[in-house]
């Protein structure tokens, strides 16, 4: 039966999923089977398993950092937001149906059964369990039923490290604030603190670990450096799509020529979705991604990326309503090349059905119009697609018909179906090319679609060429040994900074749990 620790936060984006993804690599090199777990899951970021079931991409990161294939007992519940106040609700890997807020808080101990039998089905399976807990577990208006924090703790009888960002300032009231708040037997349970993203002279923080030892009662255990380690971020918090070092969302790489950079421009959707599609750019040399949401900020990219999105009729509508799809229009017509994935490829098409009675009876109040850069149109209303796919040849023309003959592998997430406008064959592997306009413009359904072989690399290349600029082709040669590269430099540094010790220590023998 196997061992737990669960790693907290005194709030969203402290670092958590990366560390529980550095203790999985930890127990792994050291010799151990580890699984990671998070009872539930907000993100919109997620994959979908071998077994056709979707889960959310953080345990995905955790997984492969753990060594071990990523099943969606690690994930039993997941929740991807389509609004300000409500989700789709997503148990076991299949979506049960929309909630608001409300009610599936009002609904959530009916998760629990779920929730102990993935785990339990792990702790059957794995040595070492590391449990990543959600948000803050002091949100005390929602502790009643909490399932995610303390209250799965408690399920996997797990001792806790709670984790507070010193780089946002105020770490010394976050993580005692966040113990003043729990209970006693809450407290019981916390073994250890851990400072993350510090900058400078550890010493300069000698006196305040030893106030946060008497005044918390609970030993620091890490002192963990701010990491230059490219991994998935939680997607809520995402440095990617919210700073990425400068005002407006452009990444702070160095480039050795400005005027022989790939200018690469990611329309930031309001409900974004799996933009991990992406990160495979950021490792190139010479390419800049930049995250825009304003006309204004879009300028003359080399290429527009149209991301997926959870409610693609509504961000196809903000789009017109922003001015954006007009200038994405502009910007095709000019010669920049625009590749639209999942979502986004369904907003290039002609035009987005609600269902099959409003594409048969042509009805306008059942039609959204697209972009028309792609000649297809989507029928939404179907069953939701989940499947991995494999070994898909590539067959395009234009200027990414450098692509020709590769093979693709990556997994469908997505409502609706996609037709050619002629014939109405469903859409494959990657539909579009150079037209008689002049118009370069490419769809997929394939989320992972540039991260296998030299995908990325070759769609650098074929920008440059059309481009008239000098092609380099530096950067990672492999996506997966780059990550695998990742994840051991995480673990090092985590070696380095925490009381590993300690932390081995504090696992405990999980019971079996029951709801």
């Amino acid at each position: 039966m196997a061992k737990t620790i669960m790693i907290q936060g005194t709030m969203s984006g402290v670092g958590k999923s990366l560390l529980a993804a550095g203790l999985c690599r930890i127990f792994s090199q050291d010799g151990y089977r580890t699984a990671p777990f998070k009872s539930q899951n907000m993100a919109l970021n997620s994959y979908v398993t071998g077994s056709g079931e979707e889960m959310g991409r953080a345990q995905v990161m955790q997984a492969e950092a753990a060594g071990t294939e990523p099943i969606v007992l690690m994930n039993p519940i997941l929740l991807k937001p389509n609004s300000d106040t409500g989700s789709q609700v997503i148990v076991m890997g299949h979506a049960i149906g929309d909630m608001s807020a409300r009610e599936y808080y009002a609904r959530k101990r009916e998760m629990l059964p779920y929730i102990a039998d993935a785990f339990n089905s792990l702790a059957a399976e794995y040595d070492i369990i590391v449990i990543e807990g959600a948000g803050s577990p002091a949100e005390i208006n929602l502790k009643d039923n909490d399932i995610v924090n303390m209250g799965m703790a408690k399920l996997a009888d797990a001792p806790v490290l709670i984790v507070g960002d010193i780089d946002r300032g105020g770490v010394f009231a976050q993580l005692l604030g966040t113990l003043n708040l729990l209970t006693s037997d809450e407290r019981a349970r916390v073994k250890g603190l851990v400072i993350n993203k510090f900058r400078g002279d550890k010493t300069l923080l000698d006196s305040g670990v030893d106030i946060l030892n008497t005044r918390g009662g609970v030993p620091v255990v890490g002192l963990v450096p701010y990491m230059d380690i490219r991994l998935e971020d939680e997607d809520s918090l995402s440095e990617r799509l919210h700073s990425m070092g400068t005002k407006h969302g452009e990444n702070t790489k160095s480039y050795a020529g400005q005027d022989e950079v790939i200018d690469i421009a990611v329309v930031r959707l309001m409900h974004i979705s799996n933009y991990t599609d992406m990160d495979i750019f950021e490792c190139l040399d010479n390419v800049r991604i930049r995250y825009v949401d304003r006309r204004e900020d879009m300028k003359e990219p080399d290429m527009v990326i149209i991301p997926g999105s959870k409610n693609t009729t509504e961000d196809l509508k903000h789009l017109y309503a922003a001015g954006m799809a007009d200038e994405i229009i502009r910007l095709a017509g000019r010669g920049c090349t625009v590749f639209g994935i999942c979502g986004g490829m369904q907003m290039m098409g002609d035009c987005i059905y609600e269902d099959e009675t409003a594409r048969k009876e042509g009805r306008r109040d059942g039609t959204y119009r697209g972009l028309g850069l792609l000649p297809v149109y989507t029928v939404l209303g179907y069953e939701k697609t989940l499947r991995q796919v494999k070994d898909v040849t590539v067959n395009t023309s234009g200027i990414l018909s450098s692509l020709n003959g590769c093979t693709i592998t990556g997994y469908e997430i997505h409502e609706g179906r996609t037709y050619h406008s002629m014939g109405d064959a469903p859409v494959e592997a990657l539909i579009g090319g150079d037209r008689t306009d002049g118009i370069n413009a490419y769809g997929t359904y394939i989320h992972g679609f540039f991260d296998e072989g030299n995908t990325a690399h070759d769609v650098v290349k074929a920008l440059s060429l059309y481009k008239g600029k000098r092609y380099t082709s530096g950067g990672i040669s492999s996506y997966r040994e780059y990550k695998e590269q990742q994840y051991d430099k995480l673990a090092d540094i985590l070696r380095g900074s925490l009381d590993m010790d300690r932390i081995y220590g504090m696992l405990c023998e999980a019971a079996y749990i029951t709801p």
